[in-house]
């Protein structure tokens, strides 16, 4: 009997609904159409000030979308997925 080969499977994008259930993730819906980095940090209560939010989003340990964003200001929106250290924070619509 010949052995048999084995296809690695290419893994889906990443939904919303994947993205709920894993370890770790956090959903915050939000009212408006955006929401500042700096802002969402404090909201999900990943942080306990904007200083700190500040210090952490320069230091470049925040992801938005699978990028590193610098900025406290930037905008967040619906759909968006931030990562910050072992926690993904999922933006929704309230």
């Amino acid at each position: 009997m010949p052995p048999r080969r084995f296809r690695p499977r290419a893994k889906p994008p990443l939904s919303t609904d994947i993205a709920h259930r894993m370890n770790n993730a956090i959903e915050v819906p939000i009212t408006g159409e955006m929401i500042r980095l700096g802002q969402l940090l404090k909201l999900a209560g990943v942080v306990e000030d904007g200083a700190q939010a500040r210090t952490l989003i320069a230091d470049g340990e925040v992801r938005v979308d699978g990028e590193v964003d610098r900025r406290r200001g930037c905008q967040v929106r619906p759909g968006s997925l931030v990562d910050f250290r072992q926690t993904q924070i999922l933006v929704t619509s309230a």
